[in-house]
């Protein structure tokens, strides 16, 4: 009795091999009405499965080439937009606070030349109501 051994083709000899086209359709039906499987006709044919798989893609009348579509929710784009402006605002803010405190800065230097103390060691709670305070009084 023949075995299966005695069959089977080198790795040369697969290479060389070339199925048809009317053969390759004919497998990919089988396959479709679920009459064989894609790991049967690999092994019978000592073909790979990737192959066959190709063989479904070319010839198949069901499988349709799928676009990969991205579903971005409307809502996260807005969302992301709206951290974006909030973010825009904010960096806004700070420029403007800190053009304030630059300026705040500047005034102190100019008081502290014109009227010769030190403002900037005198600061204390409520310093407003202190700098009209006789120094003696304060503690």
């Amino acid at each position: 009795m023949a075995t299966r051994e005695q069959f089977e083709l080198n790795a040369a000899e697969r290479r060389k091999r070339v199925f048809s086209t009317d053969f390759k359709r004919q497998k990919v039906k089988e396959i479709e009405l679920k009459k064989t499987t894609v790991s049967e006709v690999s092994r019978v044919y000592q073909v790979r499965q990737n192959n066959v798989y190709k063989w479904i893609e070319k010839y198949s009348s069901n499988y349709k080439k799928s676009v990969r579509l991205i579903v971005e929710m409307e809502s996260d784009t807005k969302k992301l937009q709206e951290l974006k402006a909030k973010v825009a605002e904010l960096e806004r803010i700070i420029g403007q606070k800190q053009l304030i405190i630059d300026f705040q800065a500047k005034m102190i230097d100019l008081a502290e030349e014109s009227y010769g103390i030190d403002i900037k060691k005198n600061q204390r709670p409520n310093h407003h109501l202190l700098l009209a305070t006789p120094r003696a009084t304060w503690i």
